[in-house]
């Protein structure tokens, strides 16, 4: 081995993104000893999702205790299920904690990524340029609004706001107000509006099922022994790891979990006493087909004297209010759109351009894919976070960031000994892994009959088919280096040493 291939060089990183899985990246970087690190930010503050979304009753549905980084644990969460300020009130302790926000550039959009001469040059929308040597996307997952394609939607009269653009300067309590879509936000929004609106309306397109599980206060006694001995917090986010994945094989193959699960929601569903609700709540497609959702209160709600449920198609939007398919127009002063988010966009619009002049959207031009859900064959030294097919269903995002950043850290450190210049995933290997995965799809609980944000444009899910414990043990063994290009002149030997760091 030469001189120089012992010394450990210095990369400089850009992360597009400081919402939770880029904060997780920039700091496992940092405590790896790679201090030459730039997060972009368009907003001005970090946070990403939990930064934008500020919609009453707002909570995460993956248990305080195991939606943390392992590397630092709040012991002060007030609910078993976090709200959604809270959770936003941890993101940015944690980038006071570690230092970040002298290494992020807010307000501050990547525009364009092309990867020349072993390196990457990013532009910004300011006109800005940096060469870097590695460029790591964690522009994040659900983070480009919906609207829906409504007649007249621009005509009304009174306030509309997307979830994600909640408007708190509009008053709803006493007012009329109509929530359009019914996913987990849309159920929130319900849960928190029911009380305090005159006239709540839910116009549903889809019912959901959904799980009956109380969002329980913790007791604040316990929380000063927890800050003593920190082994509490880490046995229980692993104890809620060990659960979580033991119960999501429900949605992966057949046994006692989907029997269970499934069980849970018709028997939620039965608690709604009045016979025609509860028929207008009926899914037609089985539990878990779709994301689940978890609330004790939503049909409760559902019940309440001052909430109606509209199944009629929305027709068009007039100045007073929506106009269904049978022609009623139900007058509303406010309109709430849970509509979701393009699930499919991930770092775009950003333009990024791989070798030979490729573009993403030339390499994806049949849908996303990224091999292991982090690298893009094509596209040396770029890694996602939250890619197509990572394992995002019902389980902690913040766990799969971790998992993702470990895996890239791990390239990152093997370029750091010199062994090469550049590394991207090999097209065959792609299309292997692809196969693979689209022969397993069928045995999962989400290709038995329904629509959702998981599918993507071949009518598949872009989800991983397997378990997220089968995901994190991929992740973590020791890679193929057959299944990667390197831009260097590697030899065998440099391959075999390689392979043991």
């Amino acid at each position: 081995m030469t001189a120089h291939r012992r010394d450990r060089r210095m990369p400089s990183v850009a992360i597009i993104g400081a919402g939770m899985s880029g904060m997780c990246m920039a700091i496992k970087l940092l405590q790896a000893g790679i201090t030459d690190v730039t997060l972009y930010e368009k907003a001005s503050e970090v946070g990403g999702t939990w930064r934008d979304n500020t919609y009453p009753g707002l909570h995460c549905d993956v248990a305080s205790r195991f939606y943390q980084y392992t590397f630092a644990s709040n012991p002060g969460w007030s609910h078993f299920f976090s709200p959604g300020a809270e959770i936003q009130s941890y993101f940015t302790e944690v980038a006071d904690r570690y230092g970040l926000r002298d290494r992020i550039r807010f307000d501050t959009e990547v525009v364009e990524a092309r990867f020349t001469d072993a390196v990457w040059r990013i532009r910004t929308a300011a006109g800005d340029e940096q060469v870097v040597d590695f460029l790591i996307s964690a522009a994040g997952l659900l983070r480009e609004p919906s609207y829906p394609k409504i007649k007249g939607l621009s005509d009304f009269d009174g306030a509309v706001m997307h979830s994600a653009r909640w408007d708190h300067s509009v008053q709803t309590s006493g007012k009329r107000v109509a929530v359009i879509g019914t996913g987990s936000t849309g159920v929130q929004i319900v849960c928190g509006l029911a009380r305090s609106a005159q006239r709540l309306t839910l116009f549903q397109r889809s019912a959901q099922w959904v799980v009956p599980f109380a969002n329980r206060p913790y007791k604040k006694m316990a929380e000063p022994l927890r800050r003593r001995v920190p082994v509490f917090d880490r046995l229980a986010y692993h104890t809620y790891r060990w659960l979580y994945e033991l119960l999501l094989v429900a949605t992966v193959r057949p046994g006692w979990q989907r029997t269970l699960l499934s069980g849970a929601c018709r028997a939620n569903l039965r608690t709604v006493r009045d016979p025609d609700l509860r028929r207008k709540l009926t899914p037609d497609y089985q539990p878990m087909c779709r994301r689940l959702i978890l609330s004790a209160g939503f049909y409760r709600a559902m019940q309440r004297d001052n909430v109606d449920l509209v199944t009629d198609a929305i027709d068009h939007i007039e100045p007073r209010g929506i106009v269904t398919a049978d022609g009623v127009l139900h007058e509303v002063d406010v309109i709430a759109l849970a509509t979701g988010f393009d699930a499919h966009a991930y770092m775009r619009p950003m333009r990024l351009t791989g070798l030979d002049g490729i573009t993403v959207e030339e390499a994806w031009a049949d849908g996303p894919r990224a091999y292991l859900g982090v690298a893009l064959a094509g596209f040396p030294n770029f890694f996602m976070l939250m890619g197509p097919h990572s394992p995002v269903g019902n389980y902690s995002l913040i766990a799969v960031a971790e998992t993702q950043a470990d895996y890239i850290l791990g390239w990152i450190d093997r370029w750091r000994s010199g062994r090469f210049e550049s590394v991207a995933p090999t097209q065959g290997a792609t299309d292997k892994l692809y196969g693979e995965m689209r022969d397993a799809m069928p045995g999962t609980v989400w290709t038995t009959g329904c629509t959702s944000w998981y599918l993507g444009t071949d009518g598949l899910p872009e989800l991983w088919p397997w378990t997220p414990a089968h995901y994190r043990a991929k992740l973590g063994e020791p890679p193929v280096f057959a299944d990667y290009d390197f831009g260097c002149a590697c030899t065998v030997d440099d391959e075999d040493e390689l392979a043991q760091r």
